[in-house]
Parts: C-alpha cells; structure tokens; sequence
C-alpha cells in the first residue's frame, strides 16, 4: 500500500523492539519489505525481521490489534490519520504514544523504539532468521 501523503526516510535508521531489545537497521533503498500496512510501515519491518506483531485485519487499519506505543523518536513518525485515531480509540491501554504499527511509518530522522505492549507479548514473538 503506497503512501503519497507520507514523507518515506532518506537515510538509513535503527528501530529497537521492546521487550525483547532487538534493534534492526532500516534502509529506505529496500523499503517496502513486503504488504503488511502502509510501505515502510514499523509492522512491515517487524515483520521483515522475524518480530511477529498480531495484526488480525491484515495490516489495513481496520483493527486496534498492532497496537504499539513509540517510547522514543515519536516526533519522527508522521501524524496519525483520523481512521488510525478512530481505531486507536478501540486499543487497550492506550497512551499518548500509541500508534498502529501498520500505519506508523518512520521518517528516518532519528532512531526508534517501539514498545509492544504487555498484553500483546505472549502474542508477539520472535521468528528465527
């Protein structure tokens, strides 16, 4: 899914996944890794490298399932669209940083660290590369 109204990173960056600190680095040259939300989407790249985050809809906003929360570099993800807030609204534990891994692209111009939430870890693994 292409998305025109997003700026995609220019440079190289890192995303660490919390609770399991694995840390992978982004180049924008290979972006999108795959279908799995927005191109350049944090689901997409998680699931790239082997870190499974639920996402029963499919990755096409229309769930609250890939719910992630941006401990760091927040302000380098574009804002969240009215359809993402709208299912955010449907997230436990929601917090100021929550955003739809499936909807959250990345700008590349800091690092960033993403936080899958406690109640989705047991859903959440790591895949073997």
């Amino acid at each position: 899914m292409l998305n025109s109204h997003i700026q995609m990173p220019t440079q190289n960056y890192k995303i660490t996944f919390q609770p399991m600190n694995r840390t992978v680095e982004v180049d924008p040259a290979d972006l999108p890794y795959g279908n799995h939300g927005l191109a350049g989407s944090i689901l997409d790249i998680a699931l790239k490298h082997g870190i499974q985050i639920e996402h029963a809809c499919g990755g096409v906003c229309a769930c609250s399932t890939c719910h992630v929360i941006i401990k760091q570099g927040f302000n380098a993800c574009h804002r969240p669209t009215e359809d993402e807030e709208d299912k955010l609204d449907d997230a436990y534990g929601l917090k100021p940083q929550s955003r739809l891994a499936c909807q959250c692209v990345p700008d590349g111009t800091k690092d960033i660290v993403v936080e899958i939430p406690e109640w989705n870890r047991n859903l959440a693994k790591e895949g073997e590369d």
